[in-house]
């Protein structure tokens, strides 16, 4: 899955915690939760909002000190009828809301990416049976932990009186106003959930990096053959240049020419899949138990788009249709996943045990129409990365610029942060040049832990005051999704990394 919506931008406020707050569709996804942690440690009292952010972004920003100080008027009003009766989505101020139809679109472009083209590996390592209804499963308990996300939100927003929340908020406040003993570990929360934000947003850049150079070495090795390492570093120099744009206005255009382009190469690389179709019995109907896990990472690695589901619904005209049956979110869920379970099942039966990390990589190598295909593909993803990337080096440089004084030293290290991040994302790729392999360690260990660890322990922890329903069934289910989250993040992990072990042996 892949967030392809830029997330963050501060700026400076008087004190004095906001009861409603001016937002638009431009805001970040994400909070920048840290930064006046480090900007107060320099003895500033200002705190991070959101001023005037680049147009393609979308807005949801609160300090933390407004919501403590939300919170602050007493443990005994969480549960008042003041606070009971306030509605979030009546104090949202907001400059240019989304329809549903343009909050459909963006949850499609969220949550469709890299990953879409390499369920047929997937696939391959679970078995055709097994992966088109584990995929469908998949789906199924992803979204119902999106809708659990969104629950939360709501709840904690009319707790804590504020018209909307983040991802890495809703961890906060959770912890916050649930049992006194975890509420210490508010902050701590966040962090984690901010830390795996950037561990997945780095993990997506590697993919990027290397997808985009196997797509141009299977296109050059038809007229001449060179290592993967090196087209990896004759992409380095042109990306450190292209993410050293700092303003996203200016890459508004490279988003629609790359969404153009994905959106014809899927449809051509469909077109190649469905013609001669091999008999279901050429491949596998279920895989080994070894490979399974790999599936996991994988499968979910393209479904976590979870990081996109509250900015999307905080900043659409009509909130109401987001949820239910036949809202937004379950409408979009469908569609990407059934996306996912054609590609990943007819791209695994024409291919067999042949298929490549990436769909593309199989295409027919002397044919001009898939030559065409791999470019269009490499050039889209290259100009997407600089969108992904945009995520982890404004979660980090707050924390950097807050360590200078003059605005030229701080202009300096913001620079020399993003070329030391793209290189680092250069170095984990060209250390692991197995486009499968990363895409299910990425899937596995930070993917699993936003879409499907955190929002359980999130929704058990906020509803711990109030209930968990007849039997305590929400409790149930929240510890079944946390054991099947956990279980995928272990195995999925160790069986990743053994296989990028043994390739590397070999």
């Amino acid at each position: 899955m892949e967030d392809l919506t830029p997330l963050t931008n501060l700026q400076q406020i008087p004190e004095g915690p906001p009861r409603k707050k001016k937002m638009t569709e431009r805001q970040p996804l994400l909070l920048q939760s840290d930064a006046s942690d480090y900007e107060g440690s320099r003895g500033s009292a200002a705190r991070p909002v959101r001023s005037s952010p680049p147009n393609n972004t979308l807005v949801n920003v609160h300090s933390e000190d407004s919501l403590a100080a939300a919170s602050g008027s007493g443990d005994d009003e969480i549960g008042s009828t003041d606070k009971s009766s306030y509605n979030p989505t009546h104090h949202r101020d907001l400059e240019h809301p989304t329809s549903n139809f343009d909050t459909l679109v963006h949850l499609l472009k969220g949550n469709i990416g890299t990953g879409i083209l390499a369920m047929p590996d997937a696939f391959k390592n679970a078995g055709l049976y097994v992966g088109l209804f584990g995929t469908m499963i998949m789906g199924a308990i992803c979204t119902h932990c999106m809708h659990m996300l969104v629950n939360c939100s709501h709840e904690l927003c009319r707790r804590f009186q504020q018209p909307s929340l983040d991802f890495s908020e809703v961890a906060y406040c959770s912890f916050e106003s649930g049992p006194l003993g975890l509420r210490r570990y508010s902050m701590l929360a966040r962090r984690i959930v901010t830390t795996f934000l950037f561990i997945t947003q780095i993990g997506f850049c590697c993919v990027y990096f290397l997808f985009v150079a196997l797509n141009i070495k299977d296109v050059m090795d038809h007229y001449y053959k060179m290592p993967v390492q090196i087209y990896l570093l004759i992409m380095l120099g042109p990306m450190i240049l292209l993410n050293l744009v700092r303003n996203l206005k200016y890459l508004t255009p490279v988003s629609l020419v790359a969404a153009l382009l994905t959106v014809a190469g899927l449809a051509i690389t469909f077109s190649y899949m469905l013609v001669d179709l091999p008999d279901v019995h050429t491949v596998k109907p279920v895989a080994t138990w070894a490979t399974l896990p790999l599936y996991f990472g994988t499968a979910i690695y393209a479904f976590e788009g979870i990081g996109v589901v509250l900015p999307l619904e905080n900043n659409m005209r009509t909130p109401e249709d987001f949820g239910g049956t036949t809202g937004v979110l379950n409408t979009g869920m469908v569609i990407v996943a059934c996306l996912y379970t054609a590609v990943g099942f007819f791209g695994y039966l024409k291919y067999g045990d042949h298929v490549e990390g990436s769909i593309t990589l199989n295409l027919p190598q002397g044919d001009t129409l898939s030559q065409l295909v791999r470019i269009s593909m490499a050039v889209a993803i290259f100009l997407s990365y600089t969108l992904q990337f945009y995520v982890p080096v404004n979660i980090v440089e707050p924390f950097v610029r807050s360590h200078f004084d003059t605005t030229r030293a701080k202009d300096l290290s913001a620079t020399v942060l993003r070329v030391v991040l793209v290189t680092f994302t250069f170095l984990l790729a060209t250390c692991i040049p197995n486009l499968g392999s990363i895409i299910s360690l990425v899937g596995a260990v930070s993917s699993s832990a936003l879409a499907l660890i955190a929002p359980p322990i999130i929704e058990v922890i906020t509803f711990y005051n109030v209930g968990y329903g007849r039997f305590n069934w929400m409790l149930w289910k929240d510890v079944l999704i946390l054991i099947f989250g956990l279980g995928g993040f272990v195995f999925g992990t160790w069986a990743s990394l053994a296989q990028i072990l043994n390739d590397r042996t070999h």
